[in-house]
């Protein structure tokens, strides 16, 4: 079996902590996991993470982070 090279992301914590998101590409999958549970691993593929990306940036997914109104 192929090793996975797991790619840490720029905007992550700088040090060693477990607070960072980790990006890899397996075949044609791009494979995703945070280091401090990284045996799970979300896939989706380059053209489904770019338009996440993209409305993440564009702020069209703030409201989902938003306090629930009491």
């Amino acid at each position: 079996m192929t090793e996975v090279n797991w790619q840490k992301s720029s905007y992550s914590s700088a040090g060693d902590g477990n607070s960072c998101i980790e990006l890899a590409l397996i075949g044609t999958t791009v494979a995703l996991r945070e280091s401090d549970d990284p045996r799970t691993v979300l896939a989706t593929t380059p053209m489904k993470l770019g338009a996440l990306l993209r409305s993440i940036k564009a702020g069209e997914l703030d409201h989902l982070a938003a306090a629930p109104e009491a």
